[in-house]
């Protein structure tokens, strides 16, 4: 035995070698193949100089392109969508942000305005800059124009970046005509449309009396992206990871001010809060009760949110796929992606997600006069199920099941995973097995019928010991039901509706 052993752990030593080199192999090859998709910025750096030269000669100003930074390396498809909005850009600082040599002479600045394109990588993303030596935006104008349209109060308050931000609403335009030189009367949001889609994100830093400086955010590749993972209901979803500015796990009291204000503040910016159950369509949606609550702050082109999510899988580098006709005007999603477990999941956009509320909705999911205790047992609306098996396979089966009859699913190896899980949530219905490592389902039975917050949870049990003593031992214990495995599926869900109805009606 002890020879039999010593070659099987030689042979598992020799395997993990194999995958560790199999792993590095399969890095090295998928950077190449990034590679590939890699270009120079410099490769349309020509173009913009044509661009600023030709834009300054029509309206007789003198304006000079600084690119640094041009041999940082994009993706082809990142730099063709890009182009289009960086010339949108380089054309409104010669015509709103440059000067007219007059205006420069009296300034005390140089005839020729200086315009600077600079690129950098940073982690898994990839930052340009534009600045110019302008006079700047004109917030006044700005301010002017949206008063105009009705997008702002007369008497309103607002911060001169909050001013700022406005050029990039859709249709926003200072210009008193449309004209072939600047931006045609469109405005900038065709620049933050197109930086949102590519899920990257635009910041202005723009005072009275100075130049502009417009800083871009966009994703390395769109190939290959890092992502967290994130839970609604039993359903897994990707949010890219450049959206996310901070995930924090917060207990239910702290969350339920959040939800009441409607939002929270970091860092000077609110941030709206909004649930993910109700972004992806489901009006009546509510998260469950638990003793922690995840919620991540997440930023936009020009707009911040707070999205409260159900469970926070993890980080994860994922392969972005296509999603096909289907969806691909669908707002808010942005492709999709296969997981290491075989599961297919989407890759979200919650600020896209966000826009489609009404601007003025904000979602209260209780009132003040209601007290923390009832406030946990209103959002408890779907009934969730427990699975304790230490078979994956039992696992995953009973899990889809449940979860395609509108069940939310909890799953534990073994008993003392079960009970851990139990700390936190209660389950209407636990579906045990008897058979598993550090705690059976006998074992599990005795301590949730010794503890008062869970003896009364419905237990069925479903193993393949099938003897009349293993039954009769269980039912004493307290189990409400016994099947025998292969069980019939009919018959389960049947069990489980009937006890959800129960528990149900003795609240």
């Amino acid at each position: 035995v002890a020879s039999v052993q010593h070659n099987l752990l030689q042979n598992l030593d020799h395997a993990n070698a194999a995958l560790v080199a199999q792993s590095r192999l399969n890095r090295e090859l998928s950077q190449a193949l990034m590679s590939v998709r890699m270009v120079p910025f410099n490769t349309v750096a020509e173009r913009l100089y044509r661009i600023v030269r030709q834009t300054a000669k029509e309206l007789d100003k003198r304006a000079n392109l600084d690119v640094r930074g041009g041999q940082t390396e994009l993706d082809r498809s990142v730099l063709e969508a890009m182009i289009g909005p960086i010339e949108h850009l380089l054309r409104n600082a010669v015509v709103h942000g440059l000067e007219d040599r007059a205006a420069r002479a009296a300034a005390g600045k140089p005839e020729i305005g200086e315009i600077q394109l600079s690129l950098a990588q940073a982690g898994n993303e990839i930052l340009i800059e534009m600045t110019d030596d302008g006079a700047g935006l004109d917030l006044d104008r700005i301010r002017a124009r949206a008063i105009e349209r009705g997008q702002l109060a007369a008497d309103a308050e607002i911060a001169d970046a909050d001013i700022a931000a406005i050029i990039f609403q859709p249709g926003f335009s200072t210009a008193t005509e449309v004209t072939e030189v600047a931006g045609r009367g469109v405005g900038l949001d065709v620049v933050s449309t197109e930086t949102a889609n590519l899920g990257g994100r635009i910041e202005i830093d723009a005072g009275r009396g100075r130049g502009a400086r417009f800083r871009i955010y966009l994703p390395l590749t769109l190939a290959v992206t890092q992502a967290v993972l994130v839970r609604a209901g039993s359903h897994a979803y990707a949010i890219p990871s450049t959206m996310i500015e901070q995930v924090s796990e917060l207990k239910p009291e702290v969350i339920a001010l959040i939800r009441e204000a409607g939002g929270t503040d970091w860092l000077g910016n609110h941030y709206p809060w909004h649930y993910i159950g109700q972004l992806l369509g489901d009006a009546d949606a509510r998260p469950q009760a638990a003793r922690r609550h995840w919620l991540m702050l997440l930023k936009g082109a020009s707009r911040h949110i707070a999205l409260e999510v159900d469970g926070l899988v993890g980080n994860e580098e994922i392969v972005v796929k296509n999603i096909g006709p289907q969806l691909a005007r669908v707002v808010g999603i942005d492709g999709a992606t296969v997981l290491s477990n075989g599961e297919i999941a989407l890759i979200l956009n919650p600020i896209a997600l966000s826009g489609r509320q009404p601007a003025n909705r904000m979602v209260q999911l209780t009132q003040t006069t209601i007290s923390r205790d009832s406030e946990a047992e209103a959002i408890a609306a779907t009934p969730t199920v427990m699975v304790v098996d230490d078979s994956l396979t039992v696992r995953k089966i009973a899990g889809r099941l449940l979860a395609r009859e509108g069940y939310h699913v909890l799953t534990a190896k073994d008993g003392v995973d079960a009970l851990e899980q139990l700390a936190e949530v209660v389950p209407d219905v636990m579906l045990v097995d008897i058979e598993m490592p550090r705690m059976d389902g006998f074992d599990l039975t005795r301590n949730v019928r010794a503890d008062v917050r869970t003896r009364g949870v419905p237990i069925i049990m479903i193993t393949s010991r099938i003897a009349d003593k293993h039954r009769n031992y269980a039912m004493e214990i307290g189990v409400n039901h016994y099947l025998g495995k292969p069980y019939d599926e009919e018959e389960l869900l049947g069990l489980i509706a009937g006890y959800v109805k129960g528990r149900a009606a003795s609240r």
